[in-house]
């Protein structure tokens, strides 16, 4: 009988304890629109069970327990809990907007602010964004998508570093903007795109609190965390892509050239080289053989990523392979990224987070913007000389005529040897210990260590008699390079409102930062068999040159030392101010000048939150805002206030010579700040139920007390001595003035189309205002010839100084009553260019050199869209330049050498052509640097175009798997332009002499084929 009791009491509880699980499941809705919402996460609370809403916008949860709470979030939306229990199994949820424009939160350093109460020029890309780009540095997401931002490429090589000019530049040294990642000083390129969650962009004052860096701007990464109550997730993206060139230049064939090579000769009176050319055809395309097709490139991207009540933890790893369309594995690229991401409440009063980096990367190149750039010579290498000569070896090019420098470019890559490794371990650890609601304590501790490693091998070369780049000895050059920095930052904020239409929120702190490093070279000689396999200074024992140290090396050490505060106050929300104050001191200066204080100031005001401001169906936003503010710059080489053996000397000793050192750079112990005067004033505005954003700036960002090198002040101190310099002195002023504009529209028409469009422009205007010395020359044009930029009062920073033309000579009469051209060199004669009396002397010489161009663009524009039908998703980027000149530097001098084929309609003879001057093998002036040479390099570029498709959550979900999409994408689809090279948006980065295009390396078309999936 007791066993029947017991089994009874058994079959009670069994079924009390099934009654208590049961399923759920319904569709989450928009409260305003009634459509359904693909996506949202559905979680039970303080569990790791959830899920998301299909296509449809319908869920299923399998297994809940009564009294659980259901939390449903979406972005843009209000966070929604619900209890559920047998008796709602079946639920309708609607989801209310959460102003999603206005309550998003920005980092804006040291804390960060809803959108709303944001008083500073500020400028977000999210994780959606890079996403859809799939950038394989992260700088080039920034190119069109940000407003008053513009991006470059030092060139189309894989891994080639890209520069960031943030509202044009102000300086004529480092231009770059400080890039902070997660709390500390890092390096922007070396991220994994698919680790990060936002950029944030500081244009303004706003970047006052972070003192001597900010001057140029500062961009802000947060990098992805594990989210709290979220059930274990994985996260896989990959791709596979095909490169090629997005443009070859159109030169002259074979017959072509040959025919233009006669009349060239014949114009100056010497026999034809080419008496019968019936036989040559088109010849060889060196560009053809020089540029692959097919080049292939693919990536790997994996993330674990959760997190309990307590606990969030990311965990990711890429790998990204890369070959370059010119040499292909000679210009190589491989990356390997992991990363640790760590977040636990201890207690309730004490956060940690820390995060942890790791880079990998190798990376191969080929000579490229000089004279001795591959591209170069595939350009300007004849089209009747074949690759191979009878017995299968390279080609040898004559010289002479052809020019020393010109060599086989397919020679030339084969020979080619150079590797380079980069390993860098970068992170933080992080603290904030919350006193009480009000008041938080945080401190983060950040930190780099890298070291690189790179090998270049010399083998005997001989390109051919007289070529400047035979080479009768190997060598084996090998470099080893240790860089390393860390950062202490400790600051307090307090928030406190006062009869609650007072709000405080003050921040107070300090950072210590300390960056050091150092370097070793060495060369060695006669490597064993001529061989890269044996390039290593340990088996090189031949004796160096006399008179070369094979030996050098270097160390550093720079620290700053800075106190900041910032106090924010709103009234009722729409009152908006904040004050910044950073005190900072810096080793780069001597000890009267290593302290420099830095103040900004911004203010907002809502006004669609005034009582007058009667509630509108159009206007649903309007903020006006402003800020002005000081920020330092110290971005110059250490111990430039004091004197430093670094020069080399000979002494006399007992009658005999000695090799000693002398002083180097002529001190300057005056040197202080740079400073940046930024002024702001901008209107943030949200139309049409907030579907319409607008953002509108005025900005003035004038550089002061410019730190300039090279500044000769005196002969006698021997400032051009071997090893010596002249000083670096504090002697410009530059001022960028512009306008930004963007627009951005987003609407959900229905449960299966919604769309996004976006369009922003910048207006720029550089002005050089004030310098201590006449003028500063920069970069180089043809050889031998004077630098072709220049930043001098008056005129915009590297702006170009030639000769300007005014046609072409016609005739002997035309000749004869223009001002005599004879001081250049040679007098002209009909077909050569016609140059401008600028100065009205009545002759023509170099004095009559003056503005021709500038390489900053008038203009910069992005325009951008996304849609989304059902499963599928289509999305386009573009991004354009206007107004900026480039110099056309990429074509040979060399009699002989071959030509673009805009030659064709050259002068032949009065009346044929007055752009385009004779050639000749005789001496002209028509090589100088003129606005001949100079060409409008604006464009229009297809960035990204993507379509992509998802499949049914319905069905991938029975194999665990929550998202799968597959897409098809082209990067850098088309360029269009009318400037003749290979990129009208390259630069080598200079503010000085960029511009210039050597034979830029282009950057490729990619076609890629992807997949992302989430488990």
């Amino acid at each position: 009988m007791k066993s029947n009791y017991l089994l009874i009491v058994f079959l009670m509880f069994s079924t009390l304890g099934f009654s208590q699980n049961f399923d759920i499941g319904g569709t989450v809705k928009e409260k305003n629109s009634g459509l359904s919402i693909p996506g949202v996460n559905i979680q039970i609370k303080n569990s790791t069970k959830g899920t998301s809403t299909d296509i449809d916008g319908k869920f299923a949860l399998k297994g809940i327990s009564s009294g659980s709470v259901v939390v449903f979030t979406f972005v843009g939306y209000k966070t929604f809990e619900y209890t559920v229990n047998e008796t709602n199994t079946n639920m309708s949820v609607t989801l209310l907007e959460d102003s999603k424009v206005l309550d998003e939160v920005v980092v804006i350093g040291y804390g960060s602010q809803k959108k709303k109460e944001v008083t500073g020029a500020v400028s977000t890309v999210d994780s959606k964004t890079l996403d859809v780009l799939k950038p394989v540095r992260i700088e080039q997401a920034l190119q069109g998508t940000v407003s008053g931002v513009n991006v470059t490429s030092q060139s189309g090589s894989p891994g080639a570093a890209l520069d960031i000019r943030i509202r044009g530049i102000a300086t004529n040294g480092d231009a770059k903007p400080l890039t902070i990642i997660d709390g500390y000083i890092g390096e922007l390129g070396l991220l994994n795109p698919n680790d990060v969650e936002s950029i944030t962009v500081l244009k303004d004052a706003q970047a006052a609190i972070y003192g001597s860096a900010a001057a140029n701007g500062v961009i802000l990464v947060t990098t992805k965390t594990g989210k709290k109550n979220s059930k274990g997730k994985i996260v896989y993206n990959t791709y596979t892509g095909f490169q090629e060139t997005s443009r070859t230049l159109p030169i002259l064939n074979a017959t072509e050239y040959a025919l233009l090579l006669n009349e060239r000769y014949a114009n100056s009176g010497s026999a034809i080289p080419y008496p019968n050319v019936s036989g040559f055809g088109k010849g060889t395309n060196w560009q053809d053989k020089t540029l692959s097709r097919g080049v292939p490139m693919i990536s790997h991207d994996l993330t674990f990523s959760g997190g309990s009540d307590k606990i969030t933890y990311s965990v990711s790893g890429s790998h990204i392979d890369q070959e370059g369309i010119v040499g292909e594995s000679k210009s190589g690229f491989l990356r390997n990224t992991a990363r640790v991401s760590l977040g636990a409440d201890v207690t309730d009063k004490l956060k940690l987070k820390t995060n942890l980096i790791y880079t990998f990367f190798n990376r191969r190149t080929l000579p490229e913007n000089s004279n001795a750039s591959v591209l170069l010579n595939a350009v300007n290498a004849p089209s009747n000389l074949s690759p191979y000569d009878a017995s299968g070896n390279f080609t040898v090019f004559p010289g002479g005529s052809l020019g020393n420098e010109m060599i086989n470019p397919l020679a030339q890559i084969a020979n080619t040897y150079n590797d380079y490794n980069f390993k860098q371990v970068n992170g933080n650890f992080g603290l904030d210990y919350k006193f009480t609601p009000a008041f938080v304590l945080s401190s983060n501790i950040g930190f780099k260590t890298a070291n690189s490693e790179s090998k270049s091998f010399s083998p005997i070369l001989d390109y051919g008699s007289g070529k400047v780049f035979n080479t009768t000895r190997s060598s084996v050059s090998q470099n080893a390079v240790n860089d390393n920095n860390y950062s202490f930052d400790l600051f307090a904020t307090y928030t406190k409102t006062i009869a609650e239409n007072h709000k405080f929120v003050g921040v107070l702190g300090n950072t210590i930062y300390k960056e050091y490093g150092n370097g070793l070279f060495a060369t060695g000689y006669d490597v064993p068999n001529n061989s890269w396999d044996y390039a290593d200074i340990q088996l090189a024992n031949g004796a160096p040159p006399v008179g070369t140290v094979p030996v050098g090396s270097y160390i550093y050490d720079e620290r700053r030392l800075s106190y900041f505060g910032r106090l924010q106050y709103d009234y009722k929300g729409k009152y908006l101010l904040s004050a910044m104050f950073r005190r900072d001191a810096s080793t780069k200066f001597g000890p009267g000048n290593k302290v420099g204080y830095f103040p900004s100031v911004t203010a907002g005001w809502v006004i669609s939150d005034e009582g007058f401001f009667n509630e509108s169906s159009i206007v649903n936003f309007l903020k006006l805002r402003g800020s002005y503010g000081i920020v330092g710059n110290d971005a110059i080489p250490n111990n430039g206030y004091i004197s430093q053996l670094t020069g080399e000397a000979t002494y006399v000793f007992d009658g005999t010579l000695i090799n000693g050192r002398a002083s180097g750079q002529i001190p300057n112990p005056n040197l202080k700040w740079e400073e940046a005067k930024k002024f702001d004033v901008g209107i943030d505005m949200n139309l049409f139920d907030n579907k319409i954003n607008i953002v509108v700036d005025y900005f003035i960002d004038t550089r002061s007390d410019l730190l300039i090198p090279g500044i000769p002040v005196s002969g006698i101190s021997g400032g051009q001595a071997p090893g010596a310099s002249n000083p670096t002195i504090n002697a410009g002023t530059v001022r960028n003035e512009g306008i930004e504009f963007a627009v951005n529209y987003n609407n959900k028409f229905s449960d299966d189309f919604n769309m996004s469009l976006g369009y922003n422009v910048t207006l720029l205007q550089n002005n050089v205002t004030y310098m201590g010395t006449p003028f500063i020359a920069g970069g180089s044009f043809g050889i031998g010839q004077q630098a072709p930029s220049r930043m001098q009062v008056g005129h915009s920073i590297g702006y170009f100084y030639g000769l300007k033309t005014n046609g072409i000579f016609q005739n002997q009469q035309e000749v004869n009553d223009a001002p005599s051209q004879v001081e250049l060199g040679v007098a002209a004669s009909p077909g050569d260019i016609r140059y401008v009396d600028v100065n009205g002397d009545g002759k023509i010489s170099f004095d009559d050199r003056t503005d021709i161009g500038d390489p900053i663009p008038t203009a910069t524009m992005g325009f951008n869209m996304q849609f989304n039908y059902k499963a599928l998703d289509f999305s386009m980027y573009t991004f354009a330049s206007l107004g900026n000149n480039m110099v056309r530097n990429y074509e040979s001098v060399a009699p002989d050498a071959n030509r673009l084929n805009y030659v064709l309609g050259r002068w032949t003879g009065e009346g044929s052509s007055n752009s385009i001057p004779r050639v000749t093998t005789a001496a002209t002036t028509n090589n100088l640097f003129s606005d001949y040479f100079v060409e409008d390099a604006s464009y229009v570029r297809i960035q990204n175009i993507q379509l992509g498709y998802s499949l049914n959550p319905n069905l991938t979900e029975k194999v665990g798997i929550t998202k799968l999409r597959l897409y098809g994408a082209v990067n850098n689809l088309y360029t269009f332009t009318k400037y003749k090279g290979f990129d009208p948006g390259a630069s080598n980065g200079a503010p000085i002499g960029g511009g210039i295009d050597y034979g830029f390396y282009p950057i490729p078309r990619t076609y890629m084929l992807g997949l992302n999936i989430n488990f």
